[in-house]
């Protein structure tokens, strides 16, 4: 951890000849970075938005290029790929002649020969499955938004990535601030085996105050409360004055609607209300512009849609706007430029009104992005995606609700998602601080809520590594790592493999140890006494387990009843009969999975403490006798005897509490105590040998067969346990213990090897079911060895099974291409719930084979242990776009496209886009279908070049 409390003492003299310049003097954490990044060390960096860690990314790009090495700078999404190939050409190029910015996202390709090269990570990945000579050159690799980490779908991509990383490879990590910044960058440097130097702040360089905004007309715009300072204090006054505020006006019969930020009735007008007099006021305070985050698409929509009168530009800013989008739109074709879409955008954003979300235009979304940096967008209505990457601060964000739907649930936002998105308010350089505000609609959200969101720990990161076909696949082919060895290395086996180093100097010892133990020089014992033992613990094993079955069936529930005589076996009470008084829980719960691991703890721990299973005599008090009242566990309970008594347990827990306080010591026991203690004593003296208990299968109805197996292989034992020789020997417990004793340090040196191998791996199980559906369906032989299927599959980024199988089916023999295109759209396409598409015969019958094909896969795949339903397999994949994506094929123009489905249109260019990887199929026979098919797609608005790479 690198400290950046305190300057940074003469940097300019360590850095006399800085390999980048900016117009200002850097910040501290910046030269803490750059002084390693001149080292050729390692950083993770860690700060807020906009707090400036890309110019660590353009100082380690200036001095590869002064090195004359490359540099690789790696985006989560091909958006934010595009947005830094146009800032690095202005920030880089202009200064540092010769040094070429070049871009690589798959659909795109500008100079791949480039000294600095931006890329999505997946393409990352894929180069270093392929072996690229790429990789050979390459100084640093810059991972930017590595909290993207957490996402479920993509963050194995950065942990593969991560892992398959050369030696020479030097890396910077980019991150917004997480809590766990040490731990995840002690897991790459043990991983790469170098030194991670953290660099964390959190430090804004624009501070944020946050407020709570009441109002619903001009009249009541005042109605702003701050509620966290600059400072990151909550005011309780603020909340207070805000709660306050509804209240009056509910008073007076003039409140808006809803409760908790959710409005249950919909009201158009008086939602217009709102942003109309917040936009009004914060005009007036010149708080503009606006980013408001909006959590669903339509919504952003409607709110832009109510504002029809608000002109928030001037008449130069208009004519600006006005240029600046012809000159963008000038790119588009015939039907194209008059799309709905597009008209719609461009007399909002004449307004100075923008929207912004995935069904928007791709070239409209960089349209609205470059005019927004311009200044010229005022008010922004954007989905959470905005958040995320490039450089766009405003000078006030909004939350229109601070709940959102995540897909599986309706909840609150987490305060990583809260600060992400507030982080947009203020603009370096222009304010002193930025607003946050958040409009509360219906009522004040709960102060605790408020308090979690805005100033809670934001989300750790998070390992979601995950095991993939195409991830086995490509590792088999290339031979340069093992599988299990990408799963040991990958963050989330990190905890287990931390401690490998000191589980092995342990073992080394055990070793020693065990070479030092003797074998027990005794007659008696030396035959039998290691078999006695391991009959010993088996019998403690099925004991256990028969106990715990028989205090959790429905018959033992109803026999641990008070009056129930039982013989206990605790530490203080050595075989000794107690009735029951009263049952507070019936049966323990059993671990769970986090648990586990202590699991095999408690094991060892009741190994060491095993104790010879000989024939005991019932305890019996010596001189007069007394009682106790003891609370203890269901596994405590040895025995569980035939014989009940009469008693009033509650007195007698009562009597017993009474008489532990010292004014009440000497008083006598109650006669209920007297009796009970009287009756136990009497059946002690007459049973000597113990009393007849209940049987498991008879008294407790116990029909499971693996269960009535053990308590017949229990009482077995019982009587195989009086035959051994070694239970006659006199020294025989001392001999037990310094066998046990042995017995105990094999088992731990046992356990240290297991954890020490590939088969403590939690995911080993899946990948042997993995590998035996790739055996099954012909994509490796017995060996491993990938065959042709599975060299097809490895080209594939996602469905590589589902792909690969209707290429070597056929089942695309006899399409034609815009059919095949068609039919491929339901493995990129991601939307549940769109217009029912009209398909052809072919189509249709085409669609029936994909999912008779989905069907085969899921079956092997159950077949071979993993437990994917047939239904949630076919599930996946999604027909909405199919008649789209064929009409579009066809040569249909887009204007006509987007009248056969409810899809917005920037979800249907971005689906079409996607295409690109499913048509790059190494089949010979299909390369003539899949190369028209491409040329078919590959035209008009839905492949217009970026704004960025132009």
């Amino acid at each position: 951890m690198v400290d950046i409390s305190t300057p940074v003492k003469g940097f300019h003299k360590k850095v006399p000849d800085m390999a980048h310049k900016w117009d200002f003097e850097p910040d501290t954490f910046q030269k803490q970075a750059i002084l390693r990044l001149e080292a050729h060390d390692s950083v993770f960096v860690a700060a807020h938005t906009s707090a400036g860690k890309t110019a660590v990314a353009e100082y380690a790009i200036a001095l590869a290029h002064q090195h004359r090495t490359r540099t690789i700078y790696t985006s989560p999404i091909k958006a934010l790929s595009n947005q830094k190939f146009r800032d690095f050409k202005k920030t880089l190029s202009v200064d540092h002649p010769g040094l070429d910015i070049g871009l690589l996202t798959g659909d795109v390709q500008i100079k791949p020969e480039a000294s600095c090269l931006i890329m999505t990570t997946e393409i990352l990945r894929s180069m270093l499955y392929n072996g690229s000579d790429v990789i050979r050159d390459v100084e640093w690799v810059i991972f930017d938004e590595v909290h993207y980490i957490n996402d479920a779908e993509r963050g194995v991509v950065w942990e593969e990535v991560l892992i398959m990383l050369p030696d020479h490879v030097s890396i910077i990590l980019l991150s917004a601030t997480v809590p766990n910044t040490l731990e995840f960058a002690d897991w790459i440097g043990r991983t790469k085996r170098k030194k991670i130097y953290v660099i964390s702040t959190a430090k804004r360089p624009v501070p944020l105050e946050h407020f709570l905004y009441t109002g619903n007309s001009n009249k009541t715009s005042n109605e702003l409360f701050l509620l966290v300072d600059q400072h990151s204090k909550f005011l309780t006054r603020g909340y207070q004055a805000a709660i306050d505020a509804k209240k009056e006006r509910a008073s007076k019969g003039k409140d808006a609607y809803g409760a908790k930020g959710a409005r249950t009735n919909y009201n158009p007008k008086a939602d217009r209300s709102v942003w109309l007099s917040l936009i009004t006021m914060l005009e007036k305070k010149d708080k503009l512009p606006v980013v408001a985050f909006t959590f669903s698409r339509r919504k952003c929509e409607e709110n832009a849609d109510q504002l029809s009168n608000l002109n928030l530009t001037t008449s130069v800013e208009r004519s600006r706007i006005h240029v600046e989008m012809q000159k963008y739109l000038a790119r588009l074709k015939g039907s194209d430029k008059t799309l709905p879409q597009v008209t719609r955008m461009q007399e909002l954003l004449q307004r100075g009104i923008g929207v912004h979300h995935s069904g928007i235009l791709p070239i409209l979304k960089e349209m609205i992005e470059i005019l927004f940096q311009e200044g010229l967008v005022k008010l922004l209505y954007a989905t959470e995606t905005f958040a995320m990457g490039v450089n766009m601060p405003a000078r006030t964000v909004v939350f229109d609700s601070t709940r959102k739907n995540d897909g599986s649930s309706f909840r609150d936002l987490l305060p990583g998602e809260y600060v992400q998105m507030a982080g947009r308010a203020g603009r370096r350089g222009k304010d002193t601080t930025g607003t946050v505000i958040i409009l509360c609609k219906g009522d004040v959200p709960e102060a605790s809520d408020l308090h979690k969101m805005m100033l809670g720990k934001p989300t750790t990161l998070v390992s979601q590594f995950r095991l993939t076909y195409s991830m086995i696949l490509n590792l088999l082919r290339v031979e340069q790592l093992r599988v299990e060895d990408m799963m040991k290395r990958s963050f989330s086996e990190f905890h287990l493999q931390r401690d490998a180093t000191e589980r092995r100097q342990k073992a080394e010892q055990l070793e020693k140890e065990l070479a030092d133990v003797r074998d027990v020089e005794c007659v008696l014992c030396g035959e039998d006494l290691k078999s006695y033992y391991q009959a010993c613990s088996e019998l403690s094993d099925l004991t256990h387990r028969v106990k715990a079955a028989a205090l959790s069936s429905p018959h033992g529930q109803k026999a641990l009843l008070p009056g129930r005589i039982v013989v206990l076996d605790t530490v203080e009470h050595k075989n000794a009969l107690a009735v029951i008084l009263q049952v507070l829980v019936l049966c323990e719960e059993e671990a769970s999975d986090s648990e586990k691991p202590q699991e095999i703890v408690s094991t060892q721990s009741s190994a060491a403490s095993l104790q010879p299973y000989l024939a005991r005599s019932l305890f019996r008090p010596e001189g007069r006798s007394a009682h106790r009242v003891v609370q203890v566990l269901g596994s405590e309970i040895s025995e569980i005897t035939v014989r009940q008594m009469k008693i009033d347990g509650d007195a007698i827990s009562q009597d017993f509490r009474k008489r532990m306080q010292p004014r009440f010591r000497n008083d006598p026991p109650c006669r209920s105590a007297i009796a009970a203690e009287q009756e136990l004593l009497r059946l002690t003296e007459a049973n000597p040998e113990g009393i007849e208990t209940m049987d498991p299968v008879k008294d407790f109805n116990i029909r499971d067969l693996d269960m009535v197996d053990a308590i017949t292989r229990q009482r077995s034992l019982q009587e195989i346990m009086r035959t051994f020789t070694c239970i006659n020997c006199p020294n025989f417990y001392e001999h037990f213990s310094q066998v046990r004793d042995e017995m105990v340090l094999r088992q731990n040196l046992d356990h240290l090897k297991f954890l020490l191998s590939d088969q403590s791996l939690q995911l080993l199980p899946e990948y042997h079911q993995r590998i035996e559906v790739l055996r099954k369906l012909r994509y490796i032989d017995r060996t491993n060895r990938v065959e042709l299927k599975g060299r097809v599959a490895c080209e594939m980024s996602n469905h590589e099974l589902m792909i690969t199988e209707l290429v070597f089916h056929s089942a695309f023999t006899g399409l034609q291409h815009t059919e095949i295109v068609a039919l491929l759209s339901c493995f990129v396409f991601q939307q549940r719930n769109c217009s029912e598409p009209k398909l052809t015969s072919v189509l249709e019958e085409g669609k029936e084979r994909i999912l008779s094909i989905a069907e085969a896969i899921a079956n092997c795949q159950l077949e071979c242990g993993l437990n994917t339903p047939a239904d949630d397999y076919k599930g996946q994949f999604y027909f909405g776009l199919v008649e789209a994506v064929y009409e579009w094929a066809r040569g249909m123009p887009f204007a006509e496209i987007t009248t056969l489905t409810d899809v917005q249109e920037g979800v249907i260019v971005r689906c079409i886009q996607r295409l690109y990887s499913p048509l790059i199929i190494g089949d010979p026979t299909l390369y003539q279908k899949m190369e028209k098919a491409s040329t078919a797609v590959k035209r008009d608005i839905v492949f217009a070049t970026s704004l960025y790479t132009q």
